[in-house]
């Protein structure tokens, strides 16, 4: 026994003495650690200064039942709950009732409020008791963040997100995944919680150990209007067409600045929403907007020259053993007249037999102008181009005149529209830019400009003569359904087959319907592309008549809405020719300022414009989307500031 005792003093000596710090800062370890406080993201903007992103501080408000003394309890628990009772409006008594019993049961975590916003949190803290702070009040709050997207559904894709799940796997998609870690996400600051019950923290004090610094905040390219027409644009043609999924993306042509980009796929209910980044992520065969590019080979190295006569014979020639085929027959045509009118043996016709026996030649062009490459965009999951060579498992000798039109290789829709977009830059390529600058409140931390490289992608000769076929695709070609004597357009219609390799496609065809181009021809300002995937066969899949019109239906309500060149002398007329719907909405913007207008009738977006830049500030609720129905205010009446007027859509 007097052995056994020594052991156990020997022990108990050992515990404090040499093993006590070790187990002290066990225990405080186990009672007391340090918490995360995630710093405020910065915000995203648009080019003109709207809100894009931001994240919005949310507060659970808790009360630490033990806490008050006796006498600051009873003093001010009745004033409580007569305060928590007019913000909830739950019974005052049977709030007191709840507080009481959570005292008695020792409650050190008691829910007041959950998931307020700031307002609420300052009106709390100071309730009766709860303003005498944590040690003395029982007051815990906790913060979180949320993000939240002002403009809702449009270009949320692009916008972008950063996520992490349960296993702290990172999602980072669009704009602010790109730009979150180096710029948005700030730094985060630490608060020593303590533990007060199985599973249950709260703060040691009122004050951060490490304050919080919040993120630099993101100011974009994108141009809400624009980016509003392209969504809205985009989304009429996919729902008309009932198509699989498709994209926009508009394109300020001597910057390269995104000035819109949408992207809408259908899920299961057939509802379109920001689904996939399309216009930076899908490499697909371009079809016929990339007979450009064929063309513009040929006429750079002379194997052809715009009046060159090619044999387009009816409708169907045989390269190698296989067949091509035209829409319609053409016979004899020139260069230019090929790519006006799309032919596609027209295009493998000049390329089979100017770069049959050295086709590396051919393929080096695509190679100098970047084709092979992705963009190197800052937003992460570019798609990879695909531009296979002389050697490479997918070439052959059908390779050469099927790359002609389109075929057997793979480009994104950016990619495309950055070379679109060179032809009207006067031959100068710039790299897409998604972002303009980084602020911290007023302060400019850095700017974003351009790449400085004046180097053409092709001779002036080539140039102009490229630039008259776009301009005549819309004229007489395959665009001419596009043709506005008012407003000028330049581009190309493409339509690809798709998953034509699959046993089912004959019964079941599939196309990939484009429009690649700029506005105005003269002296550009924007390029645009606008690509659909799976358009209904039995409405339509031709690239004139799925997304020319999207693109045209873009290009002109951007130019009503902000006049882009100098020569117009009377924009009314122009808008009343272009594009009559807009002739009754600019008249009742004009008339009625201060009196509530009839705007059933008209769309929704328009409605909501015309009420939301009125000279007295009312507040509209829209329910539905598409053409307005009803008005919950009558037409002529006066409206007063603040008040509320609900508009129903179809």
């Amino acid at each position: 026994m007097f052995v056994f005792g020594l052991a156990v003093v020997f022990k108990l000596i050992s515990i404090q003495f040499m093993q006590g710090d070790k187990y002290r800062a066990l225990a405080t370890e186990r009672v007391v650690k340090d918490v995360v406080i995630p710093a405020n993201r910065g915000n995203v903007y648009s080019v003109n200064g709207n809100l894009l992103a931001t994240s919005i501080p949310k507060y659970d408000i808790r009360f630490d039942a033990l806490t008050p003394s006796v006498k600051n309890f009873e003093e001010y628990v009745k004033p409580l709950c007569d305060s928590l009772s007019k913000y909830s409006g739950k019974s005052s008594n049977r709030l007191e009732k709840d507080i009481r019993k959570a005292r008695a049961n020792k409650n050190r975590y008691y829910l007041l409020a959950r998931n307020i916003g700031y307002s609420d949190y300052i009106r709390l803290r100071n309730f009766p008791l709860l303003n005498l702070g944590a040690f003395k009040g029982g007051l815990i709050v906790e913060q979180k963040t949320k993000r939240e997207h002002p403009m809702g559904a449009i270009a949320q894709r692009s916008i972008g997100y950063e996520r992490f799940d349960d296993k702290g796997n990172v999602t980072r998609a669009g704009i602010d995944g790109a730009f979150g870690v180096k710029y948005l996400r700030g730094v985060d600051g630490k608060r020593k919680k303590q533990q007060i019950g199985k599973g249950q923290w709260k703060p040691l004090s009122d004050a951060n150990e490490v304050e919080p610094k919040d993120g630099y905040d993101v100011y974009t390219t994108i141009d809400v209007n624009i980016q509003d027409i392209a969504h809205h644009a985009l989304l009429k043609q996919l729902e008309e067409y009932e198509a699989d999924h498709g994209c926009v993306v508009v394109m300020e042509t001597k910057t390269g600045e995104i000035r819109a980009i949408s992207n809408l796929g259908r899920n299961s209910d057939g509802l379109y929403y920001e689904r996939l980044n399309y216009a930076v992520g899908e490499s697909h065969e371009p079809g016929s907007t990339f007979k450009v590019m064929a063309l513009m080979a040929a006429l750079e190295d002379k194997m052809v020259d715009t009046s060159t006569v090619i044999d387009t014979k009816l409708g169907y020639k045989q390269f190698y053993g296989r067949g091509i085929y035209d829409t319609h027959g053409h016979g004899k045509i020139s260069v230019a007249r090929v790519l006006e009118v799309s032919s596609n043996i027209g295009l493998a016709t000049i390329i089979d037999e100017g770069y049959a026996e050295n086709p590396k030649k051919f393929i080096s062009h695509l190679q100098d102008w970047n084709l092979n490459k992705p963009l190197g965009l800052p937003i992460l999951g570019e798609g990879k181009p695909i531009i296979p060579g002389p050697g490479d498992k997918i070439w052959s000798k059908n390779a050469l005149p099927s790359i002609a039109y389109g075929y057997n290789l793979k480009l994104t829709p950016l990619q495309t529209l950055t070379f679109y977009n060179a032809i009207a830059n006067n031959g100068v390529m710039v790299k897409p830019k998604f972002i303009k600058a980084v602020k911290e409140l007023d302060d400019v931390i850095e700017t974003f400009e351009g790449d400085g490289s004046n180097e053409k992608i092709c001779s002036e000769k080539t140039l102009k003569e490229i630039q008259g076929i776009l301009k005549n695709v819309v004229v007489r070609g395959t665009g001419r359904s596009l043709y506005s004597e008012y407003f000028s357009m330049a581009g190309k219609t493409g339509t690809a087959q798709t998953e034509y390799w699959m046993k089912d496609w004959k019964e079941n065809r599939r196309y990939i319907s484009s429009f690649s181009g700029y506005f105005p021809a003269e002296n550009p300002k924007y390029s645009c592309i606008v690509v659909i995937h799976k358009p209904s066969v039995e409405k339509g899949y031709y690239g004139a008549d799925v997304t020319g019109p999207v693109f045209k239906r873009i290009a002109q309500k951007i130019f009503t809405d902000t006049p882009i060149i100098d020569e117009v002398q009377s924009l009314d007329v122009r808008v009343a020719e272009v594009e009559g719907e807009f002739e009754s909405f600019y008249e009742t913007a004009q008339t009625y300022k201060t009196v509530m207008p009839n705007v059933v009738g008209l769309p929704a977006m328009d409605a909501l414009a015309l009420l939301e830049n009125m000279q007295v500030e009312v507040k509209v609720k829209l329910n539905g989307n598409g053409i307005i129905k009803e008005q919950s205010v009558s037409k002529n009446t006066k409206l007063k500031t603040n008040q509320t007027v609900v508009l129903k859509a179809s």
